[in-house]
């Protein structure tokens, strides 16, 4: 079994209520061998970054996935509560919902499905995937000694496909009822704070917009130029009969707004644009009643955006807290894009795709392990001394001028590696031996790299 360094063991053994004590102790060295092992995070990659090559009872280290009883959800509240002590202890929490595509081939993965490819496909150019649709809540925090917002996932659902629930007799959630799933649990566990969901415009849908108004999260996402805007509903005359007006008068939509010449324009800066630095944008804004035959009502605050040295098209952008100011609302909304950031690293740095499990209830919990090893890694790199956490990996002919996550996973590495005896202490030249099957595994991770 690794050493884990005592500033390390505390984060980790808050997941140990959460396993039976056998269960636990397979668990830990999986979810340490997966920091440590380059490549593929498959079970046997971690056991022999760990050293056990040679353990013949490998199979209790699959049954952690497959078998035993324990629950992701659970440890995604256990994971949320780490997150908001180490980087949003008070103020509002900011989260981000997305999807991804996990690309996946087999028969037994019975959960895939085909869908639009995010990556490939553009607005006149459609490609399909195949494999597995997940949905992750995220939340968006400004790393310290990074200087920049990551999103870490602490949730992370998987959105079966169609076919998959007809073939089981299963009524097909949409997206948007996943994500109000997601949304509202991670309400349940934060009743007392303020949250802020920012998500793509593939929940800019009136029922999830509603839900969210009346559980008092607040909403930023994309507004369609085209979409009926209306002014409140005049208030209801004493005496009156019927059902109550739910809307006022038409308003012009934003597509109008957006010709008219009478519209007045505010240019203000934008920081952090797509990590491509400050923006000078115009835009302007105002609260209306967004209302579609059949479905609920929602008042919202719109900020239609402008560049002045038109480098991207006109776009619109919705909030269901009327009070907020529309700079917060564009500082807010360009934060998703980490969600796509994060996405890429766990798929570069962590493993994800490369996992080989084929039963439903493994690949259930391996993705979203992955991810939330993610913010795990944020975690014990936060613990470290600002010394350790600030290095990068610059040379010569790569300038590097802040640390990434991949120096973050390095840092973590080299802490955990230094604790097998890799350091020795100043009063003693003598180094002590690492273990047999420890020079096995670092061998292993050195000669299997790639």
């Amino acid at each position: 079994m690794l050493t884990l360094p005592a500033r390390f063991a505390a984060v980790i053994l808050c997941f140990a209520p959460l396993f039976f004590q056998r269960s636990w102790q397979h668990a830990e060295v999986l979810l340490v061998g997966a920091i440590l092992a380059p490549g593929r995070r498959t079970v046997s990659s971690i056991l022999r970054i760990a050293g056990l090559s040679r353990e013949r009872r490998f199979v209790n280290y699959h049954r952690v996935l497959n078998r035993a009883a324990w629950s992701g959800r659970a440890a995604a509240m256990v994971l949320l509560g780490l997150l908001l002590n180490a980087f949003v202890p008070a103020g509002p929490v900011l989260l981000g919902l997305d999807d991804t595509i996990e690309r996946r081939r087999g028969k037994r993965i019975s959960a895939k499905g085909i869908y639009r490819d995010p990556v490939r496909s553009s607005h006149g150019h459609f490609v399909k995937a195949s494999g597995l649709r997940w949905l992750s809540l995220m939340l968006l925090v400004s790393i310290p000694w990074v200087g920049r917002v990551w999103a870490l996932p602490f949730l992370t659902a998987l959105a079966p496909s169609e076919r998959y629930c007809r073939e089981r007799g299963r009524h097909h959630k949409k997206l948007t009822d996943w994500g109000r799933q997601l949304v509202l649990q991670a309400r349940r566990w934060m009743p007392e704070r303020q949250l802020v969901l920012v998500t793509d415009s593939g929940f800019s849908a009136l029922e999830f917009l509603a839900a969210l108004f009346r559980q008092e999260v607040t909403c930023v996402t994309r507004l369609r130029l085209d979409a009926a805007l209306y002014q409140p509903a005049p208030p209801r005359r004493p005496g009156a009969v019927g059902r109550p007006p739910t809307k006022g008068a038409r308003l012009p939509t934003l597509a109008e707004v957006l010709v008219d010449q009478t519209t007045g324009w505010q240019r203000v800066t934008v920081p952090g644009w797509y990590g491509e630095g400050d923006r000078v944008v115009e835009i302007c804004s105002d609260t209306a009643v967004w209302r579609h035959a059949g479905m609920p009502v929602v008042p919202i605050r719109w900020v239609l955006l402008r560049d002045p040295c038109r480098r991207f098209n006109p776009q619109a952008l919705l909030c269901t807290d009327l009070a907020q100011e529309p700079l917060q609302i564009i500082r807010w909304f360009v934060q998703r894009w980490q969600l796509e950031v994060t996405f890429r690293e766990v798929r570069d740095h962590l493993g994800v795709e490369t996992q080989r499990q084929w039963s439903d209830k493994a690949i259930a919990r391996t993705t979203p392990c992955l991810l939330g090893l993610f913010s795990i890694v944020t975690l014990l790199a936060s613990r470290l001394d600002s010394r350790t956490r600030i290095q990068v990996s610059a040379s010569a002919w790569y300038h590097k001028q802040r640390p990434t996550f991949a120096d973050s996973l390095a840092a973590v590495r080299r802490e955990i590696w230094s604790e097998q005896g890799f350091v020795v202490s100043r009063q003693s030249v003598d180094a002590a031996k690492l273990p047999p099957a420890l020079r096995e595994g670092i061998a292993y991770a050195l000669c299997h790299a790639a």
